[in-house]
């Protein structure tokens, strides 16, 4: 790939026109197997009995982070570039760690869906569940943030509904399968990192996470104010996953592992600044190896 500053003025405006329908990344995407302050910063992820640190298949469900959406080349998913389930050596994902690269190919699916909300996790926790998986990984949350307002979040009453919703329906079909649930990442760090470049500014612009990064470089008092709406929105979503998880003796949540890693540009696709590039796909895939293999509980 070209490096940032090397990209013409025609392929900008192909990427500027491009980015118009995707309003707070919601673009759809679809099913495929692998191959193709708040109670979410505890130190440690949630404690669980009988938890097994090498389940046989895995199932992940989620948004365009879980797709890999803008890992690879521009505006489109890239599952094998996910850090749940993809097949790319560079990320190493939790699948290809916990089953090796061939098990991995027939024994991991991505239902993950670019643009989803915790509203639509049901639907996709009930197409995961038809696969049997031993493990379901969950990273949702950050569309729920980005709107293009922030009086247009999903509320947390809703979002704790949605999520429970979506144990429920895997519960009804699986009441072994363990879950693993990622925490939803720091938004407001994502913006104080990518802010720095003038592309992905302009790409910010044209309606990528816009309650967040709408004017960007805006630091006045009403800026302020709605980005720190919109980042106590997402802590208080952590805290409901959490909570909801504690519930469950199968489930076990990051601790908000995710929301506190530090992303640095390296971490950030070179097309949006704002997804995670491969590099950090691998990150997430390092997060959730290590909690899902603790032993503890």
């Amino acid at each position: 790939m070209r490096k940032t500053g090397e990209r013409s003025p025609a392929l900008l405006a192909v990427l500027m026109a491009a980015v118009l329908g995707v309003a707070g990344c919601d673009t759809v995407g679809g099913d495929e197997s692998a191959p193709s302050g708040s109670s979410a910063r505890r130190a440690s992820p949630t404690p669980t009995p009988a938890w097994d640190v090498s389940p046989g298949s895995v199932a992940a469900v989620g948004d365009s982070i879980t797709r890999g959406f803008d890992a690879c080349e521009v505006l489109s998913d890239c599952p094998e570039a996910s850090w749940a389930t993809g097949s790319s050596p560079d990320v190493n994902s939790l699948a290809v760690r916990l089953l090796g690269g061939a098990r991995a190919a027939t024994h991991s699916w991505n239902h993950a869906m670019t643009g989803a909300r915790m509203a639509d996790l049901p639907g996709q926790m009930a197409r995961a569940a038809n696969r049997r998986p031993e493990l379901v990984t969950v990273m949702v949350g950050a569309n729920d943030a980005c709107r293009a307002s922030a009086s247009q979040m999903t509320t947390v009453t809703d979002f704790r509904a949605g999520f429970k919703d979506a144990l429920h329906t895997l519960r009804k079909a699986l009441p072994q399968t363990q879950v693993y649930v990622a925490s939803v990442p720091n938004l407001k760090r994502l913006w104080s990192e990518g802010r720095s470049n003038p592309l992905g500014k302009q790409v910010w612009k044209l309606g990528i996470c816009p309650s967040m990064l709408g004017d960007a470089d805006a630091l006045d008092a009403a800026a302020n104010e709605r980005r720190e709406t919109v980042q106590q929105r997402v802590e208080d979503y952590n805290s409901v996953l959490a909570e909801v998880c504690a519930q469950d003796e199968r489930c076990r949540f990051d601790g908000g592992a995710v929301y506190e890693y530090r992303f640095g540009t390296a971490q950030l696709s070179q097309w949006d600044w704002f997804h995670p590039s491969r590099n950090g796909q691998a990150r997430l895939a390092e997060i959730a190896y290590r909690n899902v293999t603790a032993e503890y509980g």
